[in-house]
């Protein structure tokens, strides 16, 4: 990869990480529910399994996957699942008691949601047949890039629904926020299932 090539990479990433998807909706009612700092720890396990599993792809340890194969269809119907729980629990969490109950996401959480995320993989694999690293630097180059253009996108998406939240803070107001996310978050979901 040459220099002049990364501006590229970000022209070429930008409608990916910030159009919505399962991460940016998980994201924004992470930030919506619990606040920015609360979802970093959600953040970093997304992100460092991000790093990761981008530099895999690149390196070509991992096949890419086949979107007819059984392996992307059980992901795929893994992650749904997982989003339609997160979509639950975002719903039923609609007052300050049911605030003090619960849990903002974990490093563990924020990880499983990334492989659980057939979107993720083929961004990641259409990624490297567009910006190949020749060497192994290059392609941790890229993985890096990928991932720091995520989550800055992520934190955008996090920042905004903790915005959304403040401008809404009456319960009824909260209880709304949450239910749309919610709902984003199950749509998403049922995306996955019928796509």
């Amino acid at each position: 990869m040459t220099p002049h090539q990364i501006p590229l990479l970000f022209l070429f990433l930008f409608p990916l990480a910030y159009s919505p998807g399962p991460g940016n909706m998980f994201f924004a009612a992470l930030g919506a529910r619990y606040g920015v700092a609360a979802s970093l720890p959600a953040t970093f396990g997304y992100h460092a399994a991000t790093l990761i599993v981008s530099f895999a792809i690149g390196a070509g340890v991992t096949v890419a996957l086949d979107p007819a194969s059984r392996s992307f269809t059980l992901i795929q119907t893994l992650g749904a699942i997982y989003l339609l729980w997160l979509a639950f629990k975002l719903y039923r969490s609609h007052n300050a008691q049911s605030l003090a109950d619960t849990r903002p996401a974990t490093a563990l959480d924020g990880a499983i949601l990334l492989l659980l995320n057939p979107k993720g993989y083929l961004i990641m694999a259409l990624l490297f047949t567009q910006f190949p690293g020749e060497t192994l630097f290059e392609t941790a180059l890229v993985a890096t890039l990928f991932t720091a253009n995520n989550l800055l996108a992520f934190l955008v998406w996090t920042f905004a629904g903790q915005t959304l939240s403040r401008l809404f803070n009456s319960p009824a107001a909260a209880h709304r926020i949450n239910t749309g996310f919610a709902i984003c978050l199950a749509g998403v979901a049922l995306w996955l299932l019928l796509s």
